[in-house]
This record gives structure tokens, C-alpha cells and sequence, in this order.
């Protein structure tokens, strides 16, 4: 009786496994990593109350999952940002793998009549010491 309640668990195990580790690919491909998720939106919004912005200066800010490559120093999810004074510029922040620090990407996204480009330089909100996600990414 032993053997068989032994050999049932084992298939049980074994038919769980087959169903949830697809399941939880398939969670992560379109939902991101969650443990990305919850470091990125643990530190980003502290990072933005130190540099002094206050949350009414901000229209809108959420976590993102860029659908490319980015510096691989940083965790892949981003904390996108839109300021009340620049509603067409989108800002993005990361969050260092190494010491879990916030950096300010350089890389904005400006929308035009419902095209967005990639600017690069100093806007209104760009910090002097910004990271391009570009760099040091996977081939």
C-alpha cells in the first residue's frame, strides 16, 4: 500500500510539473519577471521622492518591459515616467543589478502625432549623470 501511495505522489508531482512550468513561462513572457517588477517599482519611486519631485508634478509613471535587449548591468524592466510640464516625452529609469541603485536612462521617447522617436540630449528632466540602455547589451 505504501508503494502505491508512493508511486501516486509521484505522478501528481509529475503531472503538476508538466502543467505549471509552461504556465509560468508563458506568465512571464507576456507579464515580465516579477521579481524585476517589484525591485523596480520598490526603488524607483523612492529614487524620484529623494531627487525632490513631487508626486503631483507627475502625470503618469508605471513599470514597463521593453521587448528588446538593454544593458545588461540593469534589470530588464524599466519605470517609465511623464512629467505634467513635458506630457509628450516619456523618461525611463532602471535599476543597477549590482547595488540596486536608480539611474535615469538617456535615452527619451518623444510621441509626435502618434510616431515615437528615440531623442537623445538634454531635456527638461534629464539628468547630468545618465546611463544609455543601449549600452552593453547582448549581441
Amino acid at each position: 500500500m505504501n508503494r502505491n501511495r508512493l508511486s501516486a505522489l509521484i505522478t501528481i508531482i509529475i503531472v503538476l510539473a508538466i502543467f505549471a512550468i509552461p504556465a509560468v513561462f508563458l506568465y512571464v513572457l507576456n507579464n515580465g519577471n516579477p521579481y524585476t517588477k517589484y525591485i523596480v517599482n520598490q526603488h524607483v519611486p523612492d529614487y524620484l521622492k529623494e531627487k525632490g519631485i513631487p508626486q503631483d508634478m507627475i502625470k503618469k509613471s508605471h513599470y514597463v518591459e521593453p521587448k528588446y535587449l538593454i544593458n545588461r548591468d540593469f534589470y530588464h524592466g524599466h519605470y517609465m515616467v511623464i512629467f505634467k510640464d513635458e506630457p509628450d516625452i516619456t523618461y525611463y529609469y532602471g535599476v543597477t543589478k549590482k547595488g540596486k541603485q536608480v539611474r535615469q536612462f538617456c535615452e527619451e521617447d518623444k510621441v509626435s502625432s502618434d510616431v515615437t522617436n528615440i531623442i537623445e540630449g538634454s531635456t527638461k528632466h534629464t539628468e547630468k549623470k545618465c546611463v544609455s540602455m543601449f549600452d552593453n547589451r547582448e549581441s
